[in-house]
């Protein structure tokens, strides 16, 4: 037997940030869609970040299928849905060839082995090189830094046509689209580390709204879940819009995209204008599915595992409080991650913890949180060590590089959350030994979506008394857990070290 496998499903991604799609997750997004679209000869389709031309590709084959009663004639059929049903708007000039390739079966759409002839080589696939407007040093449409994305028009400028314009109806000539869909870019570097750079993926879900679809289909990073960087009121549109009637998940991002590791998983829903309701909410995980309707809004940050959602409402039966109550916000103390303070210490200096070791500070320049100073306190790293994602064994992690007790005048630089202003240093052993339990790192696992850990990552972590230390079996026993329930969390959590 011969093996001809689909070329779009072997191409290797340009990088986590330009992911591309393979052909079984493009269908698996399309089965979603009313089936009679496929039926139509008036549905329009556009996908306004096209890089393979993937969905495109997909959905022609299901039109080609599907209009066959309508259209008798092949090539007239053909012609008639490469011209007036497929529009595509390509990230780079390269992807704009791939995308022509796939869909035409030439990158010149006017060419001589073009399926449908059109009198232009780009046919309903374009590009334009758009530059960024900047205003005070930032692109006014996606926040680009002017430092590092002014280049000359030799460089790729990651300035994406449907997202840099005040009014995407006129792309294409006022059309209206009846199916948006489309994978777009997830950021943009800003210079520093990928931790920081500057998510992309919500313009697009966004722009794509403004040009008042049927159906929106987007597969994105799953990282808007808890918001973060520019993705807060992106984060409560989503979680309050009722039109979104399904949303699958993937917790491990590697299981819809083959060797990409994406912090946070992904998932891909479907935005349906005609529908309000609750979302039918599909968890994959390891393969196996769990599916269930619920309210996306339901707590402040989207819940991801169906399982867990059951769990919190039954622990938050019990006077919940949270232990994000005692948290401190970011940068408790006043001072960012590149301070490290006088090497060696003098009279009345203030112990200050850094990444890189002790240094000190005068107290009077300590210009947060002064109440703290001569507490005890916990400390631990914001950004989780080895990443968001499960580890060969399938469990998470979800602990900091560092966690300890905090002395009376020691304080910590923005490398740390800090937690408590405890009186007895007891209480602070106490908290640190419940950080340490399986139990309250499953609830901090439910708030999290990328790798740094912030006071929102407690949220769902019941507040204690710490004049005792806690272990799992006891907490457990407190909440009322079952043998199911105990093992759900033990199965996504390994032990502390």
């Amino acid at each position: 037997m011969n093996y001809n496998p689909d070329v779009l499903s072997c191409l290797a991604n340009l990088s986590n940030d330009e992911v591309f799609t393979p052909p079984q997750l493009a269908n698996q997004m399309l089965d979603m869609l009313p089936q009679e679209l496929f039926q139509s000869p008036d549905t329009r389709f556009l996908d306004p970040c096209t890089k393979s031309g993937v969905f495109l590709r997909e959905i022609a084959k299901r039109l080609i299928a599907g209009l066959a009663d309508k259209i008798p004639d092949q090539q007239e059929r053909i012609n008639h849905i490469m011209h007036h049903q497929l529009y595509g708007i390509a990230i780079t000039r390269l992807t704009s060839m791939m995308s022509r390739r796939s869909l035409y079966c030439s990158k010149d759409a006017s060419g001589k082995y073009s399926i449908s002839q059109f009198d232009n080589e780009d046919g309903n696939v374009r590009y334009r090189d758009i530059r960024h407007s900047w205003v005070q040093g930032k692109c006014r449409y996606c926040g680009a830094s002017q430092e590092v994305y002014d280049r000359g028009s030799d460089l790729e400028s990651h300035a994406y046509e449907f997202i840099h314009t005040d009014n995407p109806n006129t792309l294409y000539k006022n059309m209206t689209f009846d199916v948006i869909i489309g994978n777009p870019p997830y950021q943009l570097g800003d210079g520093g580390n990928a931790a920081s750079a500057m998510p992309l993926y919500h313009l697009f879900v966004e722009q794509s709204k403004r040009l008042h679809p049927k159906y929106l289909l987007m597969i994105i990073p799953a990282r808007w879940y808890a918001g973060g960087r520019g993705l807060e009121t992106f984060r409560e549109t989503m979680l309050k819009d009722k039109r979104i009637k399904h949303l699958t998940d993937y917790a491990d991002s590697s299981e819809c995209f083959p060797g990409v590791n994406i912090a946070g998983g992904v998932c891909y829903f479907l935005w349906d204008c005609n529908y309000n309701g609750n979302c039918e909410v599909r968890n994959i995980t390891k393969g196996n599915e769990f599916t269930i309707e619920r309210s996306l809004s339901e707590y402040h940050v989207f819940v991801r595992s169906n399982f867990a959602i059951k769990l919190i409402r039954k622990i938050q039966e019990k006077d919940f409080k949270s232990l994000s109550s005692i948290v401190y916000s970011s940068n408790p103390f006043g001072f960012r991650t590149y301070v490290r303070g006088e090497s060696m210490e003098f009279p009345g200096a203030t112990k200050l913890i850094t990444s890189e070791g002790i240094g000190y500070v005068k107290r009077h320049d300590i210009t947060k949180c002064q109440e703290a100073i001569d507490k005890y306190n916990v400390i631990l790293t914001r950004a989780m060590s080895g990443g968001n994602k499960p580890g060969s064994d399938g469990k998470y992690q979800i602990i900091p590089s560092t966690m300890r007790v905090m002395l009376p005048n020691e304080i910590c630089a923005e490398t740390y959350i800090c937690i408590g202003a405890f009186e007895t240093q007891e209480e602070g052993l106490n908290l640190h030994s419940y950080l340490s339990t399986m139990f309250a790192r499953f609830l901090m696992l439910q708030a999290m979506t990328g790798i740094m850990i912030n006071k929102d990552a407690f949220q769902f972590v019941p507040l204690q008394d710490f004049s005792k230390p806690w272990t799992d079996e006891e907490l457990y026993k407190k909440y009322g857990l079952t043998d199911e329930e105990i093992q759900f969390i033990e199965s996504m959590i390994r032990p502390m070290e």
